[in-house]
């Protein structure tokens, strides 16, 4: 059943009760007891002190967490003048009907600036707030994105296809288009909810990549935030990647078809100024397990063999068995080849007539398997130079071989 707001009767009536405001931080969250209490502090504290002139709140949209992280955020003492909402979002369950609610609380309240700060930091502190919101509040950006020092193999969703495919269809160098900590106008928000994507993947984990898509294509104004390391409870990529990877990347192809008369005319990209002094920090490390990976990539073979043969073009086809063949004490699996084998995989979700699931579930293995390619490349690299020897080297990739991707679209 369709929602026709994700706030519940509670939450609108403390938001009548509080009236108006001027900031807003909302924080999603789903069984984050353990986590959220500190980023609740450091969010409110954050307000308070790089804000003082602006009225704040900070709202809690859960979903339906059965470990009290409702009741945590409630008795976490923040400084005076910041209004706390806890509230149970309704709708589909996800990240996205949680921002929904954040989104129309804001709207509500009338804020200048709204922020959304993951429930699960560890690193958030008081200044990622003025980070976060100071270009919208004093410079007059729409969106500001996260800059983040990660380490190397800590989001390699975003590092293997969400941060090359954004750069390249719309021409602009945003590293975290799907970082999870972002700011927004006031105007950016009423744009957002006017858009009817409640009842789809947007309303799980698409909700980032289509913030980030619809901003660029909207005409925002876009900066990115040096927020330093990005601490939270990162996952070793050969982990179960459950609905996310489906969620993301179809929402990310699926958005193609809406912008093709963009993103067909980009050429190259352009950077995105970034707020702030960079920080040099040592990120934690983020477990890999090669063998799962590439045990994945060989199982993809047997369960999506006859998907990939309708997906790939001969000519990939041949350089995927030529993957599939290697041991793992010799295993390539490169941007050259990896960047085609996407484009044929987003052609596929939306002209192959395909189902649009099995079209991005046959891929979860050929992700493992560039992620298993990453790793051998990078394995005796520093974070830094694997950002820039790997990731930016891979973005180029991309971007050189654009042509090959639209040839393949318009055929």
């Amino acid at each position: 059943m369709s929602c026709e707001t994700a706030l519940r009767e509670d939450a609108r009536k403390r938001i009548e009760e509080i009236g108006r405001a001027d900031i807003l931080v909302g924080i999603p969250s789903y069984s984050n007891a353990a986590t959220i209490g500190h980023v609740v502090r450091m969010a409110a504290e954050g307000m308070v002190k790089h804000f003082p002139d602006l009225k704040p709140v900070l709202i809690n949209s859960d979903g339906g967490s059965p470990d009290g992280t409702q009741q945590v955020v409630l008795g976490t003492p923040v400084p005076h003048g910041v209004e706390v909402i806890a509230t149970e979002y309704q709708g589909i369950p996800g990240k996205g009907s949680a921002f929904r609610a954040i989104f129309e609380a804001a709207r509500a309240l009338g804020v200048k600036v709204c922020i959304v700060v993951d429930s699960d930091l560890r690193s958030i502190t008081p200044q990622w707030i003025e980070l976060l919101a100071g270009p919208i509040v004093n410079e007059g950006y729409d969106y500001v994105t996260p800059f983040y020092v990660r380490h190397k193999y800590d989001g390699t969703i975003t590092n293997n296809i969400c941060y090359p495919m954004t750069r390249m269809l719309y021409g602009l160098d945003i590293r975290q288009p799907i970082g999870g900590d972002f700011g927004f106008s006031g105007e950016l928000l009423d744009y957002y909810l006017t858009e009817d994507v409640w009842e789809t993947d947007v309303a799980r984990f698409g909700i980032d990549i289509w913030m980030t898509t619809t901003a660029i294509n909207a005409g925002a104004r876009i900066c990115q935030a040096h927020l330093g390391a990005k601490i939270h409870d990162a996952k070793d990529p050969a982990a179960k990647l459950g609905p996310m990877f489906r969620q993301v990347v179809g929402t990310l192809f699926g958005m193609m078809a809406r912008y093709e008369a963009n993103w067909k005319q980009v050429r190259g990209s352009r950077p995105t100024p970034i707020y702030g002094e960079p920080k040099e920090l040592k990120p934690e490390q983020v477990p890999v397990t090669m063998s799962a990976m590439t045990g994945k990539l060989r199982a993809g073979r047997e369960e999506w063999g006859e998907v990939w043969d309708r997906v790939l073009s001969a000519e990939n086809r041949a350089a995927l068995e030529t993957i599939l063949a290697q041991p793992d004490d010799v295993f390539q699996f490169t941007a050259q080849q990896w960047a085609p084998i996407v484009f044929d995989f987003a052609v596929a979700y939306n002209k192959s007539g395909l189902d649009k699931d099995a079209v991005i579930d046959s891929m979860t293995p050929l992700y493992y398997g560039r992620t298993a390619g990453l790793v051998v490349e990078s394995a005796d690299m520093d974070s830094a130079t694997f950002e820039r020897e790997v990731i930016q080297a891979q973005a180029r990739t991309f971007e050189e071989l654009k042509p090959c991707l639209v040839k393949r679209w318009e055929r």
